[in-house]
């Protein structure tokens, strides 16, 4: 008896592998998105907090290269006004070879003395002096906004959060191509084990210094 209960066993298991999808691939069209994250407003110190506005320049952000980019420029104008009227650091980078402080949004534009990393891929950690940039200001806490979403706010982001810091990214302020990669950068920010923890995503006009 026990031998047929252990062959009848294996025979359910083969069935159920049988019926389950071979990968996510196969379900893709039948895959529903999950609720919205939560925003939660963000209040933070000025003198331990940079603004990062990453790759936002005149070839990658524009009505025509990047619309959905284009139009959260007001917005952020407006956080990076409020950000330096409190002294805020700020941080910038540029995305593609050639491009510098000259190329950066004019509504975003640089001030001397404002770093501007120069292209360094999704993460702005790597191959470059950034950490150490935000211990030596003793910065504890990052806001980050950038372009693409998918790119430099998911793998910037994501990479701080690990490092210790405190992470903002309000959801107007990080833009892609299509909704979608936006949608999926909000939701592993606020869902990756270890990540998670160390994120509030807020929207601009709900972060206040």
């Amino acid at each position: 008896m026990r031998a047929i209960s252990i062959l009848s066993a294996v025979a359910l298991g083969a069935l159920s592998i049988g019926l389950a999808k071979a990968d996510v691939l196969s379900e893709w069209k039948d895959l529903a998105f999950p609720p919205a994250p939560e925003l939660k407003p963000a209040k933070v110190e000025a003198a331990s907090t940079a603004l990062l506005l990453l790759d936002f320049t005149n070839q990658t952000c524009s009505q025509e290269r990047r619309p959905r980019c284009a139009a959260q420029v007001p917005g952020l104008a407006k956080l990076l006004a409020e950000a330096r009227a409190k002294n805020v650091f700020v941080v910038y980078s540029v995305a593609t070879a050639g491009s510098d402080r000259k190329d950066i949004l004019a509504a975003l534009a640089a001030r001397d003395g404002d770093p501007v990393l120069p292209p360094l891929g999704p993460d702005k950690f790597i191959g470059s002096d950034f950490e150490k940039m935000l211990k030596d200001k003793g910065i504890q806490t990052l806001i980050i906004a950038g372009t693409a979403a998918h790119t430099s706010v998911l793998h910037t982001g994501g990479e701080a959060a690990l490092r210790g810091f405190k992470v903002v990214a309000p959801v107007d302020g990080m833009s892609s191509n299509e909704a979608f990669t936006e949608a999926y950068t909000a939701w592993h920010l606020v869902n990756a084990a270890r990540i998670m923890n160390a994120v509030t995503l807020t929207r601009v006009g709900m972060i206040s210094f």
